[in-house]
């Protein structure tokens, strides 16, 4: 943004005087003698900043028409910082500047040096707000991009589901910490947005985190921020996504691929809702509500000392266990449905109806990807399928099975000494024989490991494999 003033009076000696000292500091200055073409000047061009007189000719004491203008000025640019003069020492009329909007205000005749500082702070303020919502429309879509698919509404025809969200919705009406758990594919993603938009946070941003996928270099970051000239690639200020959630929620997914570490740093802003961003001294606070996710069992690693029970103590005030799609089957007829009119409108195709006799196949399968997988091979029929009606044939489950079972049998036969084998040796030939068996598909073999995307491209980075 082009440090450009915006200054309204009706004297035009206070803005001879103004605009003498503006530029003299470096600022570009527009001068305006009315309410009216101030608005106007706000509608045609972006300010770094706006400097108005409350009292004009119309109404030289009330302040009223600096009032409506500050007013109508915010549902133009919500960010624009607005800095208000007055002759009067009103304090009535400063705390009203206030509330509309106005960002500080300062009496005539003014002090040179304190006008200049609340200009640069009002403006350092405004590109604040202004990278704020920017950033929050970056998360929005990340997010959605993440998720794949608009859902009206949760689909629970099933007992188990029912139950479920009969526990999430209360729990979201609360500010409790939600720790979601349950195995790859049963759309952890999807209720961590289910209960933001059913808590009294559904009005701020929900921002949504992929723990796995963050670096251990670039984790105070990503999630603090930095400020400019923190470290080599810090060109500008950054916020982090705990500021960005503040006084909304923050989903840190796969929350068990963080090292110790990580663990510790992020202990700190969960047990004191305060950190410091990177380069910086200045403490911040943080009102956030907290969801989190893994399919990881915490209570081993614990064990195992590779998760911080401390840690776990602040992500589950309570555990919300999300059932597998085996056990929710009478939900599958709805999904299916749901994914016909997704990969119809984003393929453009018209809408293939399942038989019951597909609908039969998909109830009788185990379903160890879930719903992710459910997803998979409902993409696939509706693109390869002919006709208006997906078969038994188009949904390739019995394929699949058959994958499975070649994975399986290449892993239990290959004349490997596992006695004597090392345990990164049997891990790469496990591995090695799942990705021929799902043609070197990595979300299929990733799934059928158990694995998250994270770990699993950190082995095949291990191991060197790949296509």
């Amino acid at each position: 943004m082009e440090t450009s003033i915006l200054v309204a009076d009706d004297d035009v000696s206070i803005l001879t005087a103004l605009q003498l000292l503006l530029t003299v500091n470096g600022f570009s200055v527009t001068c305006v003698t009315t309410p009216v073409a101030l608005i106007e000047q706000v509608k045609r061009r972006k300010f770094a900043a706006a400097l108005i007189d409350l009292n004009y000719q119309a109404d030289t004491t009330s302040g009223k028409e600096g009032l409506d203008a500050i007013e109508t000025i915010k549902t133009l640019d919500s960010h624009l910082p607005i800095i208000v003069m007055t002759g009067y020492s009103s304090v009535d009329i400063a705390v009203k500047a206030m509330k509309l909007g106005a960002g500080d205000f300062i009496e005539k005749p003014w002090n040179n040096e304190r006008l200049i500082s609340i200009i640069n702070t009002q403006i350092k303020l405004g590109q604040t707000l202004t990278q704020n919502a920017r950033l929050s429309q970056e998360v929005q879509h990340l997010k959605t991009a993440e998720i794949g698919i608009e859902y009206d509404d949760v689909v629970a025809e099933s007992p188990a589901m029912q139950q479920t969200l009969r526990q999430l919705k209360k729990l979201a009406a609360s500010d409790m910490s939600i720790l979601l758990t349950g195995e790859n594919g049963t759309g952890k993603s999807m209720f961590a947005e289910y209960i933001h938009k059913h808590s009294t946070r559904a009005e701020h941003s929900l921002v949504s985190v992929n723990m796995g996928a963050i670096t251990e270099s670039l984790f105070e970051s990503e999630l603090f921020g930095h400020v400019k000239g923190a470290f080599t690639d810090a060109k500008s200020h950054r916020i982090g996504r705990f500021e960005l959630a503040e006084n909304g929620s923050i989903f840190l997914d796969e929350i068990a691929n963080l090292s110790m570490a990580q663990q510790a740093k992020l202990l700190r802003v969960l047990e004191e809702s305060q950190f410091e961003k990177v380069g910086s001294s200045q403490t911040q606070q943080v009102d956030v509500r907290l969801i989190s996710a893994t399919n990881a069992d915490l209570a081993q690693m614990i064990e195992q000392e590779t998760f911080r029970q401390d840690l776990l103590y602040r992500l589950n005030t309570v555990t919300v266990a999300l059932p597998p799609l085996r056990d929710r089957l009478d939900d599958i007829p709805k999904l299916v449905a749901q994914f016909v009119r997704h990969f119809a409108k984003q393929y453009r195709l018209p809408i293939k109806q399942p038989s019951n006799e597909a609908i039969r196949h998909l109830q009788a399968h185990d379903w160890p990807g879930n719903i992710r997988e459910l997803r998979h091979i409902i993409e696939k029929a509706m693109y390869l399928a002919e006709g208006n009606t997906l078969d038994t044939e188009d949904l390739s489950l019995n394929s699949q099975a058959i994958s499975i079972r070649k994975s399986l049998q290449a892993e239990s036969f290959t004349g490997k000494d596992w006695q004597t084998a090392s345990l990164e040796s049997i891990e790469k030939e496990v591995i090695e024989n799942r990705l021929k068996a799902f043609d070197f598909n990595p979300v299929k073999t990733a799934d059928s490991l158990g694995l998250s995307r994270s770990a699993y491209y950190r082995r095949i980075e291990k191991h060197k494999l790949g296509q």
